[in-house]
């Protein structure tokens, strides 16, 4: 049996277009109240009118039932439609042609499999985990193992290293013991099935290493065998999957991204034992490749978190110069690199082994070189006394150049390529245009042809690519989402609530930490969905004149990463995980389409104005007049189109997804119960709006979540230390250790508490 999907460009077309006012006048008679309409619920009954309507926001909403939505949202709960004919008869109503294809019976399988195997990827990890410290064999071999490579129990925990039994099919024999289909076994490349049928375990005898999603999804494994059998391959690696693309994923991310916000610096090594020698050491912001060439997916990962990356290479040249097409790359993506090449005979590993924190650091400061001086010692090495060579050499530098997106950097590095060449400076500069223009001209080719695919493909649009994101993260928890009035609010009613009474930790014994920091995670995804691609300040960067915007959102997302946190509520993150994948895989592009629309309006306005005023002027001064006052109100006009586009942005998409969680999550997290009163709008200024006031707004929200989520950790520590006491000959010395880690967090609680302005910080008894 086929099912067809709807393309994105139509899926788009029904956002932008669907009235969720005529929509829904199609069932309910509503009456105008405020900004927004109000009518009888069509899904209870009821005397008193409580369903609103917000043109404005596409949204409606019951406060009684809770029922209501998105258009899409509001024809599937009144007509009993699924998801897809929901789409349709919107776009018949509108007259949309809808461009859809089949989707495969395959395509279908595939947006149901990514929770199972994510289930047995978590069970797998946990029992490589548990056969490493757990049996005999293990501790023999994998724990000794990693002992022998200085590997000590806290790294182990922090990477979750395991090991798999050399039994042929221990690992399946234990997960079919636990239900796990074989099929889940076999398609994340855990198990084998031989051409007999029989299923067999990939990575027998070997020590494991578990690969993280950014988000800490567990989506492959890579395994290290201890033999000395050189016909043994000396690594074994899941292959690519449903939910496993080795070129969009970084070894250590998941660890690192703390370190690397708070460092401002992404540090590159190669190796899965690199990365874990390393943040042993105390150097945590560091990633790997794992072995694969750099990929653009990987080096998008790594700007999200920072502009500055450290390449560091062993002293193997062949290696290095196999190597510098990902400093292209990462030039291309418009970071700034350095790179460190290490003593002869080390790696990152042994380095870090080696040496303490402290000489890592100041080794890192003091050799890691820009890389045009890195590139001009390996290209110019061999090649002194042959010109033919060096200027090959020189062009290639030259073309390095040319990739770097920020004008004013390329013209610093073409004048230090003059200096350090002897090469006349206009001469470079003229090379480094052709070279610009030819990457110009392949980028276009490149572009063509992936149109000229697309086309013929008809590949999947934003609804595929949400319902199987949707799919994939399928594990999220059903949680019922509270709405408070305002933002400003949802804040204050966060802290009163979180823990109830005047005791913030009354209680914590009987609830979860998830459940417990609720109230503040709520109310932050909810700025972000409300105003996430609105501009929160300036950042500065090294080497440019202009400031550059930052987002709600991205500030939201590297403050987060900068403390390790994420939102313990998992719809929470899966809802904000989608924000950011529009943020960087539709922002640009939709965004782009609205402003050039939003230009011929404001250039149509502006036409139709100068014609009305032609009409009804008197003479040229009062036209003239007449026109500069135009000018200013379709300007005026203009931002505020462009900064409504920006503000309901990831509600607007988030409303219509695919996934029935996620679109109610929104809906109710976004929708608001009161309005402004036209008394007060018509005595009062609404110039301190939310939106208004975000520099305030959303460091507060932060502040709040971190504040609670520190008494957690204060109150877990309490607890610990009452439990130990409570054991006879208790260990002191672990319980001094514990009440000075509790004491930091109580000097932390203290700090928010401060930066919260009306909270006021009391020690627990």
């Amino acid at each position: 049996m086929k099912h067809a999907v709807i393309d994105r460009e139509t899926v788009q077309k029904i956002i932008d277009t669907a009235d969720i006012v005529e929509v829904v006048s199609d069932f309910v008679h509503l009456q105008k109240r405020g900004a927004n309409y109000v009518g009888l619920c069509p899904f209870h009954n009821e005397r008193t009118p409580s369903f609103s309507v917000s043109r404005a926001k596409g949204i409606c909403k019951c406060f009684s039932c809770g029922k209501g939505g998105s258009p899409v949202n509001f024809i599937m709960e009144h007509e009993q439609l699924g998801y897809w004919d929901a789409l349709k008869y919107l776009a018949r109503k509108y007259h949309i042609e809808v461009q859809e294809r089949e989707l495969t019976d395959s395509e279908r399988a595939e947006q149901t499999a990514r929770q199972g195997m994510m289930a047995v990827n978590d069970f797998a990890m946990s029992h490589f985990c548990h056969n490493l410290t757990d049996t005999a064999d293990g501790r023999e071999i994998g724990l000794a193992y990693f002992r022998e490579r200085g590997i000590n129990d806290w790294a182990i925990d922090r990477f979750k290293l395991g090991y798999s039994l050399e039994g042929r099919d221990d690992l399946y024999k234990a997960a079919k013991a636990n239900g796990y289909a074989d099929h889940y076994l076999v398609d994340t490349g855990l198990c084998i099935r031989s051409e007999r049928g029989q299923i067999y375990d990939r990575f027998k005898g070997r020590v494991m290493y578990p690969v993280f999603t950014i988000s800490g999804k567990v989506v492959a494994f890579g395994g290290r065998t201890l033999k000395s059998d050189k016909t043994i391959a000396k690594y074994v690696n899941s292959p690519e999957s449903v939910i496993y693309s080795k070129k969009n994923e970084l070894y250590g991310l998941y660890q690192a991204k703390g370190a690397i916000v708070k460092k401002d610096k992404c540090i590159l090594v190669e190796g899965y034992m690199d990365v874990i020698s390393m943040h042993q050491s105390g150097v945590e912001n560091v990633v790997a490749s794992s072995g694969t060439s750099l990929t653009p997916g990987q080096i998008r990962l790594i700007h999200r978190f920072t502009q500055n990356v450290t390449v560091i290479y062993d002293s193997d040249p062949a290696g290095i110069k196999a190597s510098l097409r990902g400093i292209d790359m990462l030039l291309g993506e418009g970071l700034d690199i350095k790179v460190l090449l290490l003593p002869e005979g080390d790696d990152p590993d042994s380095f870090a082994q080696s040496h303490t924190s402290a000489e890592v650091e100041e080794y890192l400061q003091q050799h890691e070189v820009d890389f045009i001086k890195f590139k001009t010692d390996i290209l110019l090495k061999d090649c002194a006394s042959d010109p033919v060579k060096r200027a090959n050499a020189i062009a290639d530098i030259v073309r390095s150049i040319a990739v770097i997106p920020v004008e004013i950097k390329r013209q610093v590095y073409i004048k230090e390529c003059s200096l350090s060449f002897g090469i006349d400076e206009q001469m470079i500069a003229r090379q480094v245009t052709k070279d610009i223009a030819v990457l110009r001209e392949r980028r276009a080719k490149e572009t063509a042809r992936e149109q000229a695919v697309r086309s013929i493909t008809d590949g999947p649009g934003v609804a595929e690519v949400t319902a199987r994101d949707a799919a994939q993260k399928g594990d999220a928890e059903r949680q019922d989402v509270v709405v408070d009035v305002n933002v400003d609010d949802d804040v204050r009613v966060a802290e009163k609530e979180t823990f109830g009474g005047d005791n913030p930790m009354a209680g914590l014994q009987s609830r979860s930490r998830a459940t417990i920091l609720e109230p503040q995670e709520r109310a932050l995804l909810r700025i972000v969905l409300k105003y996430g691609m609105l501009d929160l300040g300036e950042e500065f960067c090294e080497g440019e004149d202009d400031p550059r915007p930052v987002k709600v959102i991205d500030f939201v997302a590297d403050d987060l990463a900068a403390d390790d946190m994420g939102f313990t509520n998992q719809l929470y993150q899966q809802i904000f995980d989608r924000a950011l994948m529009l943020r960087d895989n539709n922002w640009d592009a939709d965004f782009a389409t609205h402003y050039a629309a939003a230009e011929e309006r404001r250039r149509q306005t502006f036409e139709h104005g100068i014609e009305e005023l032609k009409a009804k002027a008197s003479d040229l001064s009062e036209i003239k007049a007449g026109e500069t006052l135009l000018a200013e109100r379709v300007a005026s006009g203009f931002e505020e189109d462009i900064r409504r586009f920006s503000m309901s942005y990831f509600e607007r998409i988030l409303t219509y997804d695919a996934d029935d969680r996620v679109r109610k999550a929104v809906t109710d997290l976004v929708v608001e119960r009161h309005q402004i009163s036209r008394i007060f709008t018509k005595y009062n200024s609404v110039a301190d709006a939310d939106d208004r006031r975000l520099d305030e707004l959303v460091p507060r929200a932060l502040v709040a979540l971190k504040y609670d989520a520190a008494r957690c950790a204060f109150e877990e520590l309490r607890q610990r230390i009452s439990a130990l006491q409570r054991q006879p000959d208790y260990d002191i010395d672990e319980i001094l250790r514990l009440m000075a880690t509790q004491k930091k967090w109580q000097q932390f609680c203290a700090e928010l508490a401060s930066r919260l302005g009306e909270r006021v910080y009391e020690p627990l008894r």
